[in-house]
């Protein structure tokens, strides 16, 4: 009996210290990020960290997410206190981010920023697996100028406020805008990436009866409002129509949308980081120094336009179904 107890409590030791090995190998993650009801962009971008940080894969995955920068700071800091391996960040806002930043690298943990760029020094974070939010803006507005139009008379719906987003894609038009006489805002407004109140801004403008012939809206759910707007009132949109419609991100229904002819341009934004990033911490975790050339890793993106916009390009580039 006693060698039976013996051997009973040596397996149980062999068991326990299996479990630890175990749970010693799974690498955990805080990952803060906008809400994936924001736009289509983002739910891919949600389901693509979802599909990589998985038990699967080897990860545990915590997960925040909020369109308000104090509430992400917030889920971050409870992230480093739950001692995370890693955190990644989509941040809503450019600014505000150093203690942060400062208090994970204190406590050790790797910091990796996706889609979005925080206004920081670069010790402070691995790496930075991002769009090059401002040349989405400046390829927008050369394509813009390239339409050679009589007058530029714009409807500017900008994306939240203070993000990396929305400073890139305003960017460039702000500095065209001051350049040129011929370029004119009718109007500046966030819609904060929400299709309903960007309808409600086309429609103050055209109740207003203030001439305008350019959408610019910073991604597709806005443009989709302002569109539904110009349907109302009877306002003809798209290929040699009244109105140029432009957006951002290249859904898939957007990308329809541009084959039709009822828009006209669409700013291609790749929402998938999380393999590139999963990656680089495998080999961390490896013990492999990275070596990077640039801690800012940028996805490859171009702008598509109505004219020549193929179906292969919906099915290769676009987001959802």
């Amino acid at each position: 009996m006693k060698k039976f107890v013996a051997m009973l409590l040596a397996l149980l030791m062999v068991i326990t210290a299996c479990v630890a090995v175990a749970e010693a190998d799974v690498i955990t993650v805080g990952i803060v990020n906008n809400p994936p009801s924001e736009s289509g962009y983002r739910e891919a971008n949600v389901k693509d960290f979802e599909a990589v940080f998985t038990a699967e894969n080897g990860y545990e995955a915590k997960t925040f997410y909020s369109l308000k920068n104090d509430e992400q700071l917030a889920a971050a800091q409870q992230f480093i206190t739950d001692g995370v391996d890693y955190l990644l960040i989509s941040a809503a806002e450019t600014t505000g981010w150093d203690a942060v930043l400062q208090s994970a690298q204190e406590n050790g943990i790797g910091v990796f920023l996706f889609d979005r760029m925080i206004d920081c020094d670069e010790e402070l974070y691995v790496a930075a697996v991002v769009s090059d939010m401002a040349n989405q803006g400046k390829l927008a507005v050369e394509w813009l100028i390239a339409q050679n139009l009589e007058a530029y008379n714009i409807i500017h719906i900008q994306g939240a406020m203070g993000s990396d987003a929305q400073i890139g894609r305003t960017g460039a038009l702000d500095e065209k805008v001051a350049a040129d006489e011929a370029w004119k805002i009718v109007v500046q407004q966030t819609a904060t990436w929400d299709e309903a109140e960007a309808k409600k801004i086309v429609e103050a403008v055209i109740s207003a009866k203030t001439p305008f012939n350019i959408i610019y809206a910073e991604n597709d759910g806005m443009a989709k409002g302002a569109v539904a707007a110009l349907d109302e009132a009877g306002i003809t949109h798209g290929v040699g129509k009244d109105v140029i419609v432009m957006g951002f991100d290249c859904n898939r229904w957007a990308l329809r949308e541009l084959l039709a002819g009822n828009w006209n341009y669409d700013g291609q934004c790749s929402p998938f980081q999380a393999e590139v990033i999963s990656g680089l911490i495998q080999k961390l975790e490896a013990g492999e120094d990275l070596a990077l050339e640039a801690k800012k890793i940028i996805s490859e993106e171009k702008g598509f336009d109505a004219k020549t916009l193929t179906q292969a390009d919906i099915d290769t580039y676009g987001l959802g179904e």
